[in-house]
Parts: C-alpha cells; structure tokens; sequence
C-alpha cells in the first residue's frame, strides 16, 4: 500500500496543475470502490475552482469553496493528469475534468484504481469527515517528537513498532518506514512501547522525520502498484537498510538481519545492533 511518502509526492506532483482549475465536470464510471461514492462529488464539484491539495495521513483531499473530495490511493490506486483525449485504460474508474485557460483545452485528474481499495468521498466544508477524526499528529509536524512519543507511550506493553503504526498516535508510519525508522535509531522492534526512554523516542522521532523527508524527496519507495503523476516510479526502495531485507547481513554489523511477524506484519531488524 503507498505510503506517506508516496501520497506526498502524489500531492506534490497534482498541484501545479490542479490548483486553481476550475472543475468542468465529473465522471464517474462505476459507483463505488471502496464505499459508494457520494452523490455530492457530482452535485457540488463541478464549477467549482480547486484552491489546493492537501494531504491528511495518507488521504488527499481536493479543497474547494463547497467542500473537499476526500481521496485515498488504497493498495493499487493513481491519480494522473492527463490530455482529456487520452484513451481510458481498464480499472479507469473517475475523470475529474478541468477547464482549460488561454484557450488551450483543459486536461483530467483521472483515478485508476485496480483492486478498488480506494476511495472517493466527500467533506462539507468546516467538517472533519469520519475518517479522519482521532488521528494522530502529521510526523513531519512539530506536534511529533520524542517528548509526545514518551509520554503517550507510558504503561504501553505493546511492541515499539506496534506502537509507532498506530494512527491515533501519528499518522503515516507504515510498516516500510517504521522498519527503517527503528534500525536507524537503534531500537529493537519487539521492545515493549512502554520500555523505551525519552532519549530513544528522541532519536526515533528524528529518525522517523528524516526517513520519510528522505523519502519524499527521493520519489517514495517503489512497491510493485505505485507510480506517481509523472508515471516514474519511486526511488527509496534501494536505500532501504531493514525493510524487505530478512536473512541479508546488517549494513552496520554485518550479522544476519532477523525477521518475524508483528502484529501480522513482517519486520526486520538486527538482533545486535537495535536494543
């Protein structure tokens, strides 16, 4: 599934040509994906103007005057602009249709979304949709550091990685980067959330800021359905030091790096470097 990074670099790349279009009109060629898709996409987004593209967690959200289309990539999903004559492929499922300027036609913000995990919904404006109540802090943001990790932390039996997935405790930190983010700061993935110190949740919390600012500047991390605007795909993945790297020796130590299953999720790390 992309994550945080992923979603960024899709934001980043929509918004020089999406922001202040005015919406000409919607198509949507099935209802649904993940949930229906609201009436009020149709009703209210058409004529409207786009003022930006923000990123919550890893939802984007296309903000007009009348409200927000709320989007999710889910597993296999991209969003791409594109010339309103390109050909519509298979799993092409919505055309946001933009006007043109200086007389030139105007291009479509289409969502192709394969395994339909993804979604398309609607916030009214002054709202905050369901989906994104009771989420954590951004981990870019200066809400996120190691004093608030330390302290939602306290009384916590759960593995730190566990803990550092939790999207009521920040947002974004998938398995990928967390993996990174817990080798880099030295911090064994199967200690207990509530037994790590405020200097570590220090270093995590860096660790965590510089992974994934690492990693949006590099394109996101490459996974086998994403590819951003531009159709490139990311070029994290072969920096990776721990993720996906089960067996393989450690970069610092050179000892075989150790993998298990947490929470459902592989994990990686090493047994001698990460405490």
């Amino acid at each position: 599934m992309p994550e945080l990074p992923e979603v960024e670099t899709t934001r980043r790349g929509l918004l020089p040509h999406v922001e202040g279009r005015r919406v000409a009109r919607v198509l949507l060629r099935r209802p649904d994906l993940r949930w229906p898709i609201p009436f009020d996409v149709e009703a209210l987004l058409p004529a409207q103007k786009i003022t930006t593209i923000r990123r919550r967690a890893k939802y984007l959200l296309l903000d007009t005057d009348a409200g927000s289309a709320l989007l999710h990539l889910g597993m296999s999903g991209s969003l791409r602009v594109l010339p309103a004559d390109t050909p519509v492929r298979a799993h092409d499922h919505v055309d946001i249709a933009l006007e043109g300027v200086d007389g030139k036609p105007g291009n479509v913000l289409r969502f192709n979304d394969p395994r339909r995990f993804g979604c398309l919904l609607w916030q009214m404006p002054e709202q905050t949709h369901p989906l994104l109540a009771g989420l954590g802090p951004e981990p870019l943001s200066d809400d996120f550091d190691g004093d608030y990790l330390f302290s939602r932390s306290r009384g916590r039996a759960a593995p730190v990685k566990t803990f550092l997935m939790d999207q009521a405790i920040v947002v974004g930190v998938g398995n990928i980067y967390a993996a990174e983010a817990l080798f880099m700061a030295g911090i064994s993935p199967l200690r207990a959330a509530g037994k790590v110190s405020r200097e570590r949740y220090a270093a995590l919390a860096d660790a965590v800021k510089a992974i994934l600012s690492h990693a949006i500047t590099r394109g996101g991390t490459t996974l086998r359905d994403f590819i951003s605007p531009d159709g490139a795909p990311g070029y994290f993945e072969q920096e990776l030091l721990a993720y996906g790297r089960g067996g393989q020796p450690c970069p610092r130590c050179g000892r075989a790096l150790k993998q298990a299953s947490i929470g459902q999720r592989t994990t990686v790390w090493c047994g001698h470097c990460q405490r």
